[in-house]
């Protein structure tokens, strides 16, 4: 019992509308009956004005009140038709006063000599009057008539009958039936008003109270823009309705992008795609800013079923997705390295067989041969690529391609100096990403050779990829946009593609083109410059 009367003591959000509801409606019923008070007075002051003017005029017209205002017992001989004047209007009082406004009869003896209440009463100057004055303390309505000689038509005094105005109580008694009917009436449907009100802010707020919304609200805005992970939300009419931190960073997105369509925003076409299109967008990439972010987009909806939206998730893969480059690099070499040491064993088991035939001039000639290939391959590319990760990279690739049947050749008149270690390796992922394309769409078309070609001029290295394949698609643009996968076996052991070699280009400023020239042509050009970062 005591929980249940503390239960109704707590303000809920609904108890306080419904409260609120309740005290407006008693201060409009009030205002209601004010206005009918008041409307009650003007009518009666109106109505019965009417009447008290009728009779002053009576009583002023009459010929005892002209004979006798005068004589010197005119308190006497007028007394009866002031009372008699009285009785026939209801009135409450009636006087005659002489010009000076001195009370000469009256039906109220009391009022005799002395100088009542004319109001701004002008009958004195010959005309009708009716309003507001007092009458011993109270509120009343009074009539004044003039009163004019029968011979001349002079001026003699004033004819005045007032009524008092009925108390609050009076009024409240003569209203009080139809007062009743229509505030009971207003408070029966203010009352039910209020309590559907109450039940319907109850359910749309689903019994939580303003505290906790406040607190539910605080947490959302702290967890939302904490988490590392950009997230952005776009109603059904494409409008964003919610955009945390790390999106509006990432997507370089202004203050203000909340609550504004997605058309009236600068973001790239990919990632405006990615946001409007119908289906589900799982682990999409593209690249922004120079870039690589993934997007993973869902549609929304509410407990009751109703669509609010869509949610997409971003997640900057940048330097991971850097770091496997690397790493893929490093496994070219590796796997240059594998098959090298495979050759160079097939190589060993020979000289040992002409050993133990004691062919001895044969092994020295097969020794040379030998040296001459290696030194030649090693000559011909580091005469023109100074930087030694960049030509190790070259190095790897030739004997990696020659193993499977294929040329990978330095274009005449290439030249690459020294590079820092930064630029380097993004020079070493443009390198090996476009030779491995080339060398897959070369062997895939049946050609023989791939040639790759390097510049610098100390502000751009240049680096130009040609192969022997099938050629581009229609759309060349088509190939940097769909070279990325989160398949996890791309992940661990295979290159990124042709969407990292976007990526890394554009970080520096860069790009890289495509075209057609019997077979494909790729030109990736690396500034010197720092790395953008978004």
């Amino acid at each position: 019992m005591r929980t249940s009367s503390r239960r109704w003591l707590r303000p809920t959000l609904a108890r306080q509308f419904l409260l609120l509801q309740v005290g407006v409606l008693a201060l409009v019923l009030l205002a209601v009956f004010a206005y009918s008070i008041r409307t009650a007075q003007v009518d009666f002051r109106d109505v019965r004005g009417q009447a008290m003017r009728a009779s002053a005029e009576r009583l002023a017209t009459s010929a005892v009140v002209r004979d006798r205002i005068g004589a010197s017992d005119a308190a006497l001989t007028l007394a009866p038709s002031l009372v008699n004047a009285v009785d026939l209007s209801t009135a409450s009082v009636s006087y005659v006063v002489d010009v000076r406004g001195r009370v000469l009869a009256a039906s109220d003896p009391t009022l005799v000599d002395t100088r009542p209440d004319l109001g701004d009463s002008d009958a004195l100057e010959g005309r009708g009057w009716s309003g507001d004055v007092q009458y011993a303390g109270e509120r009343a309505v009074a009539a004044h008539a003039p009163v004019l000689s029968a011979q001349d038509g002079s001026l003699l005094g004033l004819a005045v009958v007032a009524e008092d105005y009925p108390s609050l109580g009076q009024q409240v008694r003569a209203s009080a039936g139809d007062l009743l009917v229509f505030l009971g009436l207003g408070a029966l449907l203010g009352l039910a008003g209020s309590i559907a009100l109450s039940a319907l802010i109850r359910r749309r707020t689903r019994g939580l109270e303003p505290s906790e919304i406040a607190t539910l609200a605080e947490h959302r805005e702290a967890l939302l823009h904490s988490i590392r992970e950009g997230v952005v939300a776009v109603n059904p009419e494409g409008v964003v309705s919610v955009l945390n931190d790390s999106a509006r960073e990432l997507l370089d997105l202004p203050p203000d992008a909340v609550g504004r369509p997605l058309a009236d925003l600068d973001l790239p076409v990919a990632v405006r795609e990615a946001l409007t299109e119908e289906t589900d967008a799982p682990d999409r990439v593209v690249v922004v800013g120079g870039r690589a972010v993934v997007l993973n987009r869902q549609r929304a909806s509410s407990p009751t079923g109703a669509e609010v939206g869509t949610v997409t998730t971003l997640r900057d893969r940048t330097e991971l997705l850097a770091l496997q480059s690397q790493l893929d690099a490093t496994r070219s070499v590796t796997d240059a390295l594998r098959s090298q040491t495979h050759e160079f064993a097939n190589r060993l088991h020979t000289i040992h067989g002409l050993v133990q035939l004691e062919e001895y001039d044969e092994v020295g000639r097969f020794i040379g041969a030998l040296s001459r290939q290696r030194a030649e391959i090693n000559d011909a590319v580091t005469q023109m690529i100074l930087d030694p990760t960049v030509a190790a990279l070259i190095v790897a690739k030739t004997s990696a391609v020659l193993e499977a049947g294929l040329e990978l050749a330095v274009a005449p008149g290439s030249h690459l100096g020294r590079l820092g270690s930064g630029l380097a390796s993004d020079v070493t992922t443009v390198v090996g990403n476009l030779v491995d394309n080339a060398v897959d769409a070369t062997r895939a078309a049946g050609g023989t050779r791939v040639e790759v070609r390097l510049d610098d001029d100390g502000r751009v290295v240049r680096v130009v990829v040609r192969d022997e394949g099938a050629g581009l698609p229609d759309d060349p643009s088509a190939l940097f946009q769909r070279g990325w996968s989160t398949k996890d076996a791309e992940v661990a052991g295979r290159g990124i593609g042709l969407s990292l070699v976007q990526m890394v280009c554009e970080r520096r400023g860069g790009s890289v083109v495509a075209e057609n020239d019997h077979g494909a042509v790729f030109t990736a050009l690396v500034p010197h410059g720092e790395v953008r970062r978004g």
